[in-house]
């Protein structure tokens, strides 16, 4: 690729990342570079406008749940998913009414026929535009989880940034067998 068409081609990248951030629709113009190292906005033959609309992406805190947060939402209809190891539900208990599907089994789960999703956890499978909070021990896997879950089309998805080890600190887990 030329130098002035890659430059081209991170400028848009960049303009796009903007457009993104600011969730709103925008019109892509790319500059294109011309014989002779100049610079213009007419698309060359073949090339055409294209209008882009980008979803709300929202901020970090717009998908985070305080431990408050998280008990008046359980009081609620929402599907809370644990996204830890049964080991680590055996060793260190659960929050109460959450399911467990461990973070490697989240693609497969969130994908699979609800019949099968309620043989395998025991629970209705969740729809796209269901209220779903993700947990595990500390915030990180339940917010791969909640990128997972965006990118499979769920839009009303939120962690616990706190996971386990907050809840702890105001109740005890769920032990379970």
């Amino acid at each position: 690729m030329q130098r002035g068409a890659l430059r081209a081609r991170s400028a848009l990248v960049g303009a796009m990342w903007g457009w993104r951030a600011l969730s709103s629709s925008a019109r892509v113009l790319l500059a294109v570079p011309r014989a002779g190292g100049r610079w213009s906005r007419e698309a060359p033959p073949g090339l055409r406008t294209v209008n882009v609309i980008f979803c709300n992406l929202g901020t970090a805190a717009d998908y985070s749940v305080s431990y408050k947060e998280l008990k008046d939402l359980l009081k609620s209809q929402i599907t809370h998913i644990d996204v830890r190891e049964k080991w680590e539900i055996g060793e260190f208990g659960k929050i109460p009414g959450s399911i467990n599907v461990p973070l490697g089994e989240i693609v497969e789960a969130l994908q699979m026929n609800p019949k099968d999703f309620k043989e395998r956890y025991n629970q209705d499978m969740p729809a796209k535009s269901d209220h779903l909070v993700f947990s595990c021990m500390a915030g990180v896997r339940s917010k791969k989880a909640l990128d997972i879950a965006m990118s499979l089309g769920f839009s009303r998805v939120q962690h616990y940034v706190g996971g386990l080890e907050e809840w702890a600190k105001y109740e005890p887990p769920e032990k379970t067998h």
